[in-house]
């Protein structure tokens, strides 16, 4: 019998039995022993043992996890829903992220993989080693964010996330194969620990652990950076003046000196900014960040300015 009519205190509830309930869901009968298995559908057992369920409430139930099925959400997230330990909008959303991160992913290797198919046979499989290292975005700005952490210690990681969020590119979110090569020469470069070293030469212009207060150095040269970005911006020639004199007065004040022209030798005899690393780098940087000046450029800028206010 399909259908059945159970009276309780003066209620009635309709009891179909699972052949019925597919039926009126358009889902097969061996789906819905499996959604009563998994707990997810409820059902109770007529005399003969056949599972009935209230009809009004099990078609509703079985219709919502239908929907949210067809739209990719998996059993536990469905469960939650139906629990009420989440609502509708709030399993759809994290889907929805879920799916967004998938179709980075997916575009980063399509664009890995016509890459590969772009090299000359020659190249092919040096290109292939450069991209398997960088299997995706996540992963791949992962790598370049511990190495700008560890070059900049020993300031505090919340200290530098404006400065990583301006000089380190994102990940495209549909990369064409110039930028995924560039990423992930971005990324081989930062997996060579002589990078490090240079870039903290660089920075630091010596060892960090030796300057009084690494915090102040790192936020007197910002500023000095953040007003040489408009300099480089207007194509203006490095010289000596105002920025170039605060960047010296910065270093000299963090190591106990003053700005002499024997403590700007030195600074210039110290320096790693010739090294052509990390032109590389900042120029694939640039690559993949377009128009914006980056803290390599500025920093390019004041070297420059530091050779020709001594005259080399």
């Amino acid at each position: 019998m399909e259908v059945q009519l159970v009276v309780t205190d003066d209620t009635q509830t309709t009891l179909v039995s699972i052949g019925e309930l597919a039926r009126r869901t358009g889902l097969a009968v061996r789906t819905l022993r499996f959604y009563c298995d998994e707990g997810i559908l409820d059902a109770c057992r007529s005399v003969g043992g056949h599972r009935l369920f209230e009809a009004r409430t099990a078609v509703e139930r079985v219709l919502l996890i239908k929907r949210l099925r067809a739209l990719g959400l998996g059993l536990a997230s469905i469960t939650e829903v139906l629990r009420r330990e989440r609502s509708i909008a709030e399993a759809v959303a994290e889907e929805s992220a879920r799916l967004d991160v998938e179709m980075r992913t997916l575009a980063w290797r399509r664009a890995s993989l016509r890459a590969v198919e772009a090299a000359s046979p020659t190249g092919r499989a040096e290109r292939l080693a450069l991209l398997a290292a960088a299997q995706d975005g996540g992963s791949a700005h992962e790598s370049l964010v511990r190495f700008w952490l560890g070059t900049l210690a020993p300031i505090p990681p919340d200290d530098v996330e404006g400065w990583i969020g301006w000089n380190v590119p994102r990940p495209p979110i549909d990369p064409s194969v110039e930028e995924v090569v560039a990423y992930a020469a971005l990324v081989a470069m930062v997996s060579d620990p002589a990078l490090k070293v240079i870039v903290r030469q660089q920075y630091w212009r010596g060892r960090a652990e030796l300057v009084r207060d690494p915090r102040e150095l790192y936020g007197r040269i910002g500023d000095v950076m953040a007003d040489v970005v408009p300099l480089v911006s207007a194509g203006v020639r490095p010289s000596g003046g105002r920025e170039l004199d605060r960047f010296v007065d910065a270093h000299a004040g963090a190591r106990g000196e003053c700005d002499t022209p024997r403590f700007r030798a030195r600074l210039l005899d110290e320096a790693t900014d010739g090294d052509q690393r990390i032109h590389r780098y900042w120029t694939l940087t640039e690559q993949l960040l377009g128009a914006r000046i980056t803290v390599g450029r500025a920093h390019d800028w004041v070297y420059r300015a530091l050779v020709d206010s001594l005259g080399r």
